[in-house]
């Protein structure tokens, strides 16, 4: 295993997150026992993300205590910024009762924070609930939102709701029929909004939206809402003649006679080569020069790129997001362990990984209107071969499923430091293209 910095090509090098470096003192060794944040996405009803919530899997790989988790992951924010992690989205921390006695708090900036406070165990009397009151209202005077479960909608909390500015719903926890008298009493007894957690299919988000619900956490965006005869826009079919051009390494007046024929894809293309980032010292105006310039593999790696920002049938922001992430995080996971003319198919996997999202089809119809090499097909298609295990360790990343993640990770033999400090550059990267 390398022990070097990923490698990167020139015009997608990482920038690092400032004070990253500084997640050293939360290693006691070298066997990677330090924090490891994953994120999940919360999206407003546009179905565009409004904030994150963090959570450490630490607790799946070494032994530590709820607090301590939660001081880590607090120090961990503290150093890497939470611009490298949330962009300038809402952070939502999941917290114990414990860890919001510390004084790690005081190193968050609380505007863009919101503490999710967990309800007491069943066994609490009245007058422990009544005694967290204090505390909670301390926290909020501070400026510091809090989040509770809808536990917190039993009478013994009472006391509670005027605290809360969110409620999270989990939809797992109760019979589809309970939703609405649940939705109902929230709102008649609370000023909090609504978050509805663990939705995994459009019918849930169908059926919580339309009680009105306005925020929402779970991957059901990234599940493909298939249209029957769904179509193809131009930008996205002109994109896919792009690719299959350039792996068929067509000349470049081929390439050029099909840019001449989509303005916006052009268009994006000067805009890119001409870019800061990429770092010509004179501008780039003709579109046979550009590709010249940029060469087939970039040019390949940059469509593949667009196509997360060309959407059908209007699927959610988040789901382009998301495939940044993914192509960005398995590229650098990939340069770990594979050979460096890899990495962009690494790359490729990762983005097209929600191909069938992005098209409204399904990922092997999608797959068949674009020539991509045969690992990249098996990963996408059969989770088989070089790229499959990136994958995996790649979603998992996603989720809160600290089982597939501790599997996935030792399956590449990759430390938490490892994936903790790619993980954090592919989040900081999405961010900046968005922000272009």
């Amino acid at each position: 295993m390398s022990s070097s910095t990923p490698s990167s090509s020139p015009d997608f090098q990482p920038t690092e997150p400032a004070g990253l470096e500084l997640l050293d003192p939360l290693a006691a060794d070298d066997s990677g026992q330090h924090v490891v944040i994953a994120r999940q996405a919360i999206l407003d009803e546009t179905r565009a993300v409004f904030g994150y919530e963090l959570f450490d899997r630490s607790t799946a790989l070494n032994s530590h205590t709820a607090a301590s988790d939660a001081a880590l992951l607090f120090n961990a924010l503290s150093y890497a910024g939470t611009e490298a992690l949330v962009g300038r989205k809402t952070v939502f921390i999941n917290c114990t009762h414990e860890s919001l006695a510390g004084g790690h708090l005081e190193l968050i900036h609380p505007e863009k924070v919101v503490l999710e406070v967990p309800t007491l165990p069943e066994t609490a009397t009245p007058e422990e609930i009544e005694g967290r009151i204090p505390a909670l209202e301390a926290l909020r005077a501070r400026g510091f939102r809090l989040a509770f479960n809808q536990k917190v909608l039993r009478r013994a909390y009472a006391q509670w709701l005027p605290l809360a500015a969110f409620i999270k719903l989990d939809t797992q926890a109760f019979r589809p029929e309970l939703a609405e008298p649940l939705v109902k009493f929230a709102r008649t007894h609370t000023q909090a909004t609504l978050v509805a957690e663990k939705i995994e299919t459009a019918e849930q988000h169908e059926r919580m939206a339309a009680l009105g619900v306005k925020l929402f956490q779970g991957y059901w965006f990234a599940h493909p809402s298939l249209v029957k005869a769904q179509t193809i826009r131009p930008s996205q079919a002109t994109i896919l003649q792009l690719i299959n051009l350039v792996r068929r390494q067509a000349s470049t007046s081929e390439i050029e006679d099909l840019l001449k024929k989509d303005p916006t894809l052009s268009f994006n293309l000067l805009r890119f080569i001409n870019s800061s980032g990429f770092g010509l010292s004179c501008e780039i105006t003709s579109f046979r020069h550009a590709v010249m310039i940029l060469g087939l593999k970039k040019l390949f790696r940059w469509a593949a790129l667009l196509m997360t920002t060309s959407r059908a049938g209007g699927s959610p922001p988040a789901v382009g997001q998301t495939a940044v992430v993914r192509g960005r995080l398995m590229e650098l996971l990939a340069a770990e362990l594979l050979p460096p003319e890899e990495c962009d198919n690494a790359f490729v996997v990762g983005v097209f990984s929600l191909l069938d999202t992005m098209l409204g089809v399904p990922l092997e119809k999608a797959l068949e209107t674009v020539a991509l090499p045969q690992p990249v097909t098996d990963a996408l298609l059969h989770n088989s071969g070089v790229f499959a295990p990136f994958l995996e360790l790649t979603k998992a990343c996603e989720t809160g499923d600290d089982v597939a993640f501790a599997r996935a990770a030792e399956t590449l033999h990759l430390s938490n430091r490892q994936i903790n400090w790619a993980h954090l550059q592919a989040l900081t990267w999405a961010e900046s293209l968005t922000a272009e």
